[in-house]
């Protein structure tokens, strides 16, 4: 195992900071990436940060994540949380544990949102602290 820690987000989270900011805050996925950094030295962890609008490729990355001995994931699959057995298939078909990441609590907001097929394979969920989500989690992957 090494010490990478994947940090997988999905479509539309390369709008943020300008994408609904009263949900997700004005946070850029860039500035995300930064702060994770950060707590990353910190912890003795290395990240490699990923964006796609596309299901099949965080299928495909989960399925690297396994192959390359990552420590663990941090996915926020966005939209894809919601709708995505595709997702959950892959996380339940490795070993490496996924914590469910998200900006806003989709449990406070449509009723769509409140089911999560991801969070039905993720080892954890943190959501609802905006960009803080992400370094909970991290923080959470110190303690697997």
């Amino acid at each position: 195992m090494t010490n990478t820690v994947y940090v997988l987000n999905g479509p539309n989270l390369n709008l943020l900071g300008t994408r609904e900011p009263e949900i997700y805050g004005s946070d850029t996925l860039d500035d995300i990436a930064g702060m994770l950094e950060d707590r990353a030295r910190e912890l003795g962890l290395q990240i490699d940060m990923r964006q796609t609008n596309h299901e099949g490729m965080l299928v495909d990355w989960l399925h690297e994540a396994q192959a390359e001995g990552a420590r663990a994931v941090l996915l926020n699959a966005a939209a894809y949380t919601h709708t995505s057995i595709a997702l959950l298939d892959a996380i339940k078909a490795i070993r490496t544990p996924v914590i469910e990441v998200h900006l806003s609590d989709p449990l406070v907001r449509e009723p769509f949102r409140h089911i999560s097929y991801v969070g039905m394979g993720a080892v954890k969920c943190v959501s609802g602290l905006g960009a803080r989500s992400y370094i909970v989690a991290l923080d959470a992957v110190a303690e697997l």
